[in-house]
């Protein structure tokens, strides 16, 4: 089925293809001008949608701007058309903690900043106030010397390939000349940004080696670059936090774990995703439940006192019964962290070539889903938990969000840098994007490196002459 739409002015197509899709996620809507479902008309004053059943003409206040008139418009017509209310109303960014931030800052009280999101967004008080009690958690994260940095690390390879994942992740069965050849060019990725942060007096903040999945690779291999981490990028810094992604407890060995004690690491995450082994093979992980709580009680045995577990909300198949399952099992094991991400159907998945085919659709209802949302925040509570970073992806089910929870004082600094953008974060490895921060013009330049692992190992030397050319014009001596 598709949506086909006309519009009188082309420069807002995006706001109103944007809006839609929040109602008709799985549907084809396009512009056109035959045979036309809804005719959308945008007046300096007005908005009016009309279709061949009905007219509706839509007038907001002079202080919306004409992009806010057009989507509350949309959104309140639609909303009434399949009597469909979305907790975020009609916010579509990454990022809509900001918001609340920039309120904050002109002393706007929790009061204020909930009418705000409102009125102008028509957002949920409840996730109005989840904006507020973020931003309010972050600030003393985000005061920021320019030369103080994050540094990313990315491992794409994985055990296998979740049905979800449109990373640039591999499975790594049958790939070991690549992965030596990866690992080579990693390391002299490594070395050359060292030694242009220590020549330029950079400090570095945080370390964050995430994937893919890092401890997919052999015990030698994931020492060799754990060593090689440490020694560049962490022995003589100032660094306040060193987080490895463990990842998949199929790729996690007591080794691998003892490697991550020598080497300093402060934080790690085992991600299990779900806590339901039927979901665990439909998504085409290798894995048990059982497989998780041993290796989560290896690495306690081992000393490890920060760690974060993942799981993700609108799996196929899953409902309610089965987060609260999941969120039962992860309250018994007690993490310091407590990461929910709402399912993104993105295009380059096995699951979205599913859906296409319809060979899988998620039928939780909306209401479900935001039970099961507010499930996982009371488990992050019966925790002792504070939410402290939130984004939104594009075709997130139910136009959701991933939320990170954990103790007070145990912050993970990188997701808030990272999703904050005030931090300028050099990123290495195949499809890593490096952020450069430029404060005082309130802008930020990327630059991202290859996606594919192969032409990443043979460019390598060009791609560090890009990077260094594009942070010399921020730090340069």
């Amino acid at each position: 089925m598709s949506i086909n739409l006309s519009i009188n002015n082309e420069k807002y197509k995006y706001d109103v293809f944007q809006i839609i899709k929040i109602f008709y996620p799985y549907e084809d809507v396009k512009f056109t001008d035959d045979l036309v479902d809804y005719s959308i008309i945008i007046n300096d004053e007005t908005i009016i949608i009309e279709s061949n059943e009905d007219r509706y003409s839509y007038k907001a206040t002079e202080e919306h701007t004409i992009k806010e008139k057009i989507k509350l418009g949309l959104y309140n017509y639609f909303a009434k058309k399949t009597g469909i209310i979305h907790p975020w109303g009609t916010l579509i960014g990454i990022r809509p903690t900001k918001i609340a931030a920039r309120l904050i800052k002109s002393n706007f009280q929790l009061k204020e900043v909930v009418e705000y999101y409102q009125d102008h967004y028509q957002t949920s008080e409840e996730k109005a106030k989840l904006c507020y009690e973020v931003a309010k958690n972050q600030e003393e994260y985000l005061h920021n010397d320019v030369r103080n940095i994050s540094v990313y690390i990315g491992m794409p390879f994985c055990p296998t390939r979740c049905s979800y994942c449109s990373f640039a992740a591999n499975g790594i069965k049958g790939k070991e000349k690549l992965v030596e050849a990866y690992l080579e060019a990693l390391n002299k990725e490594i070395r050359a940004i060292s030694n242009y942060i220590r020549e330029n007096d950079l400090s570095i903040e945080s370390v964050y080696f995430g994937g893919g999945t890092p401890t997919s690779v052999n015990n030698v291999q994931f020492f060799y670059i754990m060593q090689s981490i440490y020694e560049a990028l962490v022995k003589d810094s100032k660094v306040r936090e060193f987080t490895v992604e463990a990842g998949r407890p199929d790729s996690i060995t007591e080794e691998k774990l003892l490697t991550m004690k020598e080497y300093k690491v402060t934080r790690i995450s085992i991600n299990p995703q779900s806590m339901n082994d039927k979901t665990l093979k439909a998504i085409g992980r290798i894995h048990t439940v059982d497989s998780i709580i041993e290796k989560y009680n290896l690495a306690r045995r081992l000393g490890f006192d920060n760690i974060n577990m993942d799981i993700i909300v609108g799996l196929p198949g899953e409902g309610i019964e089965e987060i609260e399952i999941t969120c039962r099992e992860i309250a018994k094991l007690k993490p310091e962290s407590f990461t929910v991400h709402g399912m993104s159907i993105k295009r380059a998945s096995k699951l979205h070539e599913a859906i296409i085919n319809n060979k899988y659709f998620n039928k939780v209802a909306l209401e479900e889903l935001d039970k099961m949302f507010n499930h996982t925040r009371k488990t992050a509570e019966q925790l002792g938990m504070i939410p402290y970073y939130l984004y939104r992806q594009k075709n997130m089910v139910g136009n959701m969000e991933n939320i990170g929870y954990t103790n007070k004082g145990l912050e993970c600094i990188y997701n808030i840098k990272i999703m904050e953008e005030n931090q300028t974060i050099i990123a290495l490895g195949a499809d890593a994007a490096t952020k450069v921060v430029f404060p005082e013009e309130n802008r930020i330049e990327r630059f991202a490196n290859l996606k594919d692992v192969g032409e990443y190992v043979k460019r390598i030397d060009e791609l560090i002459s890009g990077k260094i050319a594009l942070l010399d014009t921020a730090f340069k001596i």
